[in-house]
């Protein structure tokens, strides 16, 4: 029997699984800011420490019972992780999280030791019944989306809330929305299905301005954390992020390319003028074939339509489109789609099969394209 496993992270969910070696690796990433935060980067590396199951600790000598959704630590300790430079500061914090209701702790030894305990995890974690030492550089955890959407509308973020809001707010394979089937790609979830964000909405969220939006998000993107995609005009961003398929999928992490995230969501592709024909293109004319029934298109629009494609696809590793050998034919679709396809057109969509052959009789790939003109183009504009 085959069994086929697709790999999904849909919006509908209400939890986000997060991987301790993760949250491990951001801790120890002394070049992001913590510092200043909503509370979001405090509140998860608590539940990264947080027990699935009771445990024993022994501390300065003194041995302390922890149960689920509880740990212990030194004050000391705590400072270390939030990375404050007094004591203080840490506690502060806690006092800040336990009046939001999300914690409640207590000191030991003479306010030495904390033992906090991380409300409702019961609720969104599975508690082991057997006892066992727990480590806190391997599984996971669940945090719920509703907690970390009330941090981040909480107060100013800091660079690491923002890059945890980043990462808890990717969707990955879901129909409801565009582009998360290419890659992990940022949706805020407003309720549109598209991941596209103006620097004025993000900052809105961050509590921050657009310039240090801007700021943040160029330096996550210059450290490889995500992908930034800005598109001209009021289009907006695109954000995609880097290592989370294999992080939280263990399988490998996929190319995304701008020119393809900009065909899924539909912005507008600029056709050249066909008598300044582009320059360095990855196809030639004498390896483009253009069925004579493709009237509605020019000849030299299509070969920059081809060319688009095969931009594309040499990013995703498919080397044929670098080869001179390749052979490159549009047509219409079968007869079979005859009424579909007829249907398009009269919506002023047009759809083309291509396929790609090694030399004259070796059929490699085969795709279908589809262009779809704006409200310009209907007035005689040259975009598709």
């Amino acid at each position: 029997m085959t069994v086929f496993l697709e790999i999904k992270q849909i919006v509908d969910y209400p939890r986000c699984r997060i991987y301790r070696h993760f949250i491990q690796n951001l801790m120890a990433d002394r070049s992001i800011r913590a510092s200043g935060g909503s509370g979001l980067f405090y509140y998860t590396v608590l539940c990264n420490y947080a027990n699935f199951r009771t445990s024993y600790l022994r501390i300065d000598g003194i041995g302390y019972t922890v149960y689920p959704g509880e740990w212990i630590c030194t004050v000391k300790e705590l400072t270390a992780w939030f990375r404050t430079r007094f004591q203080c500061q840490a506690v502060s914090i806690l006092d800040e999280l336990q009046k939001r209701h999300l914690i409640s702790y207590l000191f030991l030894d003479r306010g030495k030791v904390v033992k906090y305990k991380v409300r409702d995890w019961k609720k969104h974690n599975t508690v082991l019944d057997y006892n066992c030492p727990c480590q806190k550089d391997t599984g996971f955890f669940f945090m719920p989306i509703v907690v970390a959407t009330e941090l981040v509308s909480a107060g100013r973020c800091s660079e690491m809330d923002i890059l945890l809001d980043l990462w808890m707010s990717t969707v990955y394979n879901d129909s409801q929305v565009q582009g998360s089937e290419i890659g992990p790609v940022v949706y805020f979830r407003n309720g549109t299905g598209s991941p596209l964000a103006a620097y004025s909405e993000m900052a809105v969220r961050w509590g921050i301005s657009k310039a240090t939006t801007g700021r943040v998000l160029k330096k996550l993107a210059d450290m490889d954390y995500i992908s930034l995609m800005s598109f001209p005009g009021r289009t907006g961003s695109v954000i995609y992020l880097h290592s989370y398929l294999s992080t939280m999928f263990q399988i490998s992490d996929v190319l995304v390319d701008k020119e393809e995230v900009a065909m899924v969501l539909k912005i507008n592709l600029t056709m050249p003028d066909e008598t300044n024909p582009q320059e360095d293109t990855v196809v030639t004319e004498h390896e483009v074939c253009v069925s004579e029934e493709l009237s509605s298109v020019s000849k030299s629009n299509m070969e920059a339509v081809i060319t688009k494609v095969a931009q594309i696809l040499d990013a995703q590793g498919i080397s044929c489109f670098r080869c001179p050998k390749s052979i490159y034919k549009l047509y219409p679709l079968s007869d079979a789609c005859r009424e579909e396809y007829i249907s398009h057109i009269q919506k002023g969509i047009v759809r083309f099969g291509m396929t790609v052959s090694c030399g004259e009789d070796k059929l490699v790939y085969t795709f279908e394209l589809t262009l779809s003109p704006t409200e310009k183009d209907r007035e005689g504009g040259a975009r598709a």
